[in-house]
C-alpha cells in the first residue's frame, strides 16, 4: 500500500513538472527582427512580358500571280529604297499587253476610217444640198415635176442623215479607243508589278519565298508574303498586361527592359501605345484577357552594345519583359511589404462582442432562414516593438516596389517595425506579446536552439 502511494505521488510530481514546463515555454519570447520605418523613394511598375519587334515592318506581296524566277535578296540584307527584291515570271503578261496593244491600233484604224467615211458623207451632203435647193427654185417655177423635186429632197436628207450617223460612229470609236489604251495601260502594269521593289529602307527580316516557288496575287484574294522588310533600328517591345494593371498604364510611361539575349543588361523605354481591346485566351472561367502594351526602346539605351559588325543588336522574336513605372513617390515613409499583415479591426474588443457580432440572421426565402456568417472589416497593421513587447497598429498604406511600401499613416520615422518571420507577423503576434530582437542571420538559428 505505502509503495502505491509512492506511485501516485511520482505521478503526480511528474504531471506539476510537465505543466510548470509548459507554462514558462508558452511565455518564452518570440524571436524577431526588425527594422525603422525611414523615408524612400518609392516607384510603382508593372511587371510583363512579350517580344522585340520592329516599330515598323511591311509585309511584301506580288499584286500578280505567278512563279518567282528569281529572288535578288537574302534574309538579313539590308536594302535601299527601289531596290530591286525579286521577279516574277512575266510570259502571260507580255502577251496580254500584245494583245491589248494590237487591240488598241485596231481602234485606232477603225477611228480613221470612221472619219475618212465622215468627210466623205459630208461632201456628198454638200452636193446633195446643193442639188436640192437648185431644184426647189426648178420646181417654184414649174420646170420640174414634183416627183424629181421630192426625190432630191429625199437625198439631201439621207445625206445629212449619214452624216449625224458618222459623227455618233467617231465619238463611239473614239470612247473604244480611250477603253482599249486603258487596258493597254491595265496591262503595261500588271507587266511592270513582275518587278517588285523595295518601297522604302530596311531590312529583309524574314523571307518566306524562294526562287522557283509560285505566289498569289492580291487582286480580289490574300496575296502570298514574300518577304518582310523592316526598320531594325527602331525597336519597340509588345508585353501583355493583365486586366486588373492595365488601368495604371499610360502613354509615355516609362520603363525598364530586360532581353534574354543579353543578361545582366538593362535597357530604356516609353509606352507609345496602350491597347483599347482585350486578347483573350481560353474559355469559360479560364478566360484570360490581356491587353497589348507597347513600348519603343530608346537607341541611347543600347548604344553601347551597337558595333560595326551589329549595328542592330536586337532582332525581331526575342524574348522581354518589362517593368512599366506607373507612379512614383520621393521622401515618403516606408518600411519592407513584408511587415504590413492584416487582422479584423475588432480585434482588440472582448470575445463576447465579437460573438454578437460574428453572425446574424438572414431572411432567405419567407417559408425559411438560414444562419450567414456576417463578415468582418479587415485592416492593414504592423506590429511595432514597444519596449521588447509586441503593439499593433492599423496602418493606411500607398504605393510599393518590389521590396518598400508607403506608409500613409499610422506610424512615424524612426518606429521600430517587426519585419520576421513571416508566420509570427502573419499569425501569431499579438498586442503584448513578448519579443527578443535579433538578427536576420541569427534568428532561424535562435528558433532552432
Amino acid at each position: 500500500m505505502k509503495k502505491l502511494y509512492w506511485i501516485i505521488s511520482i505521478c503526480i510530481a511528474l504531471i506539476a513538472v510537465t505543466i510548470i514546463f509548459k507554462f514558462f515555454k508558452g511565455n518564452k519570447p518570440t524571436m524577431v527582427i526588425t527594422e525603422k520605418a525611414v523615408k524612400r523613394n518609392i516607384i510603382e511598375t508593372v511587371s510583363a512580358n512579350g517580344k522585340i519587334q520592329p516599330e515598323a515592318e511591311l509585309k511584301i506581296t506580288s499584286d500578280v500571280s505567278g512563279e518567282v524566277v528569281e529572288m535578288y535578296v537574302k534574309e538579313g540584307e539590308q536594302v535601299k529604297k527601289g531596290t530591286l527584291l525579286c521577279r516574277i515570271k512575266a510570259d502571260i503578261y507580255e502577251s496580254a499587253f500584245a494583245r491589248v496593244d494590237a487591240t488598241v491600233n485596231s481602234s485606232k484604224a477603225n477611228l480613221k476610217t470612221t472619219i475618212a467615211q465622215l468627210a466623205q458623207a459630208q461632201a456628198n451632203l454638200t452636193n446633195s444640198e446643193s442639188l436640192f435647193n437648185r431644184n426647189k427654185k426648178l420646181f417654184e417655177q414649174y420646170a420640174i415635176s414634183q416627183q424629181d423635186f421630192e426625190a432630191s429632197k429625199a437625198a439631201y436628207e439621207a445625206s445629212k442623215a449619214n452624216v449625224d450617223g458618222l459623227l455618233e460612229s467617231i465619238k463611239a470609236a473614239d470612247y473604244n479607243v480611250k477603253s482599249v489604251e486603258a487596258s493597254l495601260k491595265e496591262a503595261n502594269s500588271n507587266l511592270d508589278k513582275t518587278f517588285i521593289y523595295a518601297p522604302v529602307d530596311g531590312t529583309v527580316s524574314k523571307l518566306n519565298v524562294e526562287k522557283g516557288e509560285r505566289v498569289v496575287g492580291v487582286q480580289g484574294l490574300q496575296g502570298t508574303e514574300i518577304l518582310r522588310l523592316a526598320n531594325l533600328n527602331e525597336m519597340e517591345a509588345s508585353v501583355e498586361v493583365n486586366e486588373n494593371d492595365i488601368i495604371r498604364i499610360h502613354k509615355n510611361d516609362t520603363a525598364i527592359i530586360e532581353v534574354d539575349a543579353y543578361l545582366g543588361k538593362k535597357f530604356k523605354g516609353i509606352v507609345t501605345e496602350v491597347a483599347n481591346s482585350a486578347n483573350t485566351t481560353g474559355i469559360s472561367i479560364d478566360q484570360v484577357t490581356n491587353f497589348i502594351v507597347k513600348i519603343r526602346v530608346l537607341r541611347e539605351s543600347y548604344s553601347g552594345i551597337v558595333t560595326e559588325n551589329n549595328p542592330a543588336p536586337f532582332r525581331p522574336g526575342m524574348s522581354a519583359s518589362v517593368e512599366i513605372q506607373t507612379m512614383r513617390t520621393n521622401n515618403i515613409i516606408s518600411i519592407p511589404i513584408q511587415c504590413v499583415t492584416t487582422r479584423n479591426a475588432d480585434t482588440t474588443k472582448t470575445k463576447a462582442k465579437n460573438a454578437e457580432r460574428e453572425y446574424e440572421l438572414v431572411v432567405i426565402d419567407e417559408k425559411e432562414k438560414k444562419v450567414s456568417e456576417k463578415q468582418t472589416e479587415i485592416k492593414e497593421c504592423v506590429f511595432l516593438n514597444d519596449n521588447g513587447k509586441a503593439k499593433m497598429v492599423f496602418v493606411k498604406t500607398g504605393i510599393q516596389d518590389n521590396d518598400y511600401i508607403e506608409i500613409i499613416s499610422g506610424i512615424s520615422v524612426g518606429d521600430e517595425v517587426i519585419s520576421g518571420p513571416y508566420g509570427a507577423v502573419s499569425k501569431t503576434l499579438k498586442t503584448g506579446s513578448q519579443l527578443k530582437i535579433v538578427t536576420k542571420d541569427n534568428l532561424f538559428l535562435d528558433n532552432n536552439n
